[in-house]
């Protein structure tokens, strides 16, 4: 076993989901909704809760699906946003955002940092879509990013792996980085091995049981549901806890 274990992130988006990551056994959540647009901003019932879990809740802030370029507006929001989590006593918090020349936009990250003092914080994979990852990683060093989400700037983070492995040599122990997207129980050993990341980012997530077919006609519903597994959780930490 490692000196220092893996640690293991669970991203979550409802009640159940959180009381299956923490039956599980992770160590950290990320809250999110809306995890099958790749997570939105939380509510704040949702934070209240979360910050009565036994581990530690970083919240997303991240206001609407798509790309992360923000106007003022938006800025506004996740700058409320931020102040909501802080004010629920959650522990982190995972940001990012970019300007239209495909790099981190600083200013504007700055200013969202500064909104959230003593909150530990993650990059998130907005860092997967800049288009010099070397440069920015240097950048969140500087800004005071505590992590970076990211899957290589691969769609997986299996696939990323090389990069990965690069990301955690130019890190040197300044920020960590934590591999996220596609990571299973089956495949976590061979991504370890390979890229040394200290950190694992997993949904876990499952077929649920079907909605109703009355749900369904009213739109209330999705029809392919999925939920967070305490068994995939379990599972995927004991490959974590395995590992050389």
């Amino acid at each position: 076993m490692r000196l220092l274990d893996v640690l293991l992130e669970v991203c979550v988006d409802d009640v159940a989901g959180m009381e299956a990551a923490v039956e599980g056994g992770a160590d950290r959540i990320e809250l999110c909704s809306s995890l099958d647009l790749g997570g939105l901003t939380p509510s704040a019932g949702l934070m209240r809760e979360a910050a009565k879990l036994p581990i530690p809740v970083h919240a997303l802030i991240r206001p609407r699906a798509g790309g992360f370029v923000y106007g003022a507006a938006e800025e506004r929001v996740m700058r409320r946003d931020i102040e909501q989590a802080a004010e629920q006593g959650l522990a982190g918090l995972a940001i990012g955002a970019m300007n239209p020349e495909g790099r981190l936009d600083l200013p504007l990250l700055r200013r969202l940092i500064q909104a959230a003092p003593g909150l530990q914080l993650t990059l998130h994979r907005a860092f997967d879509l800049v288009r010099e990852p070397q440069a920015a990683l240097e950048e969140a060093i500087s800004l005071g990013f505590h992590r970076i989400l990211s899957s290589g700037g691969a769609l997986t983070a299996p696939a990323g792996t090389a990069q990965l492995a690069a990301l955690v040599a130019q890190s040197h122990g300044r920020i960590q980085i934590l591999a996220g997207s596609g990571i299973q129980a089956e495949n976590v050993q061979a991504l370890l091995s390979a890229s040394n990341v200290p950190e694992i980012h997993a949904s876990c997530r499952a077929p649920a049981l079907a909605a109703t077919p009355e749900l369904l006609a009213f739109g209330f519903a999705a029809p392919s549901a999925r939920a967070t597994s305490a068994a995939l959780v379990r599972a995927l930490k004991e490959q974590l806890l395995a590992h050389p």
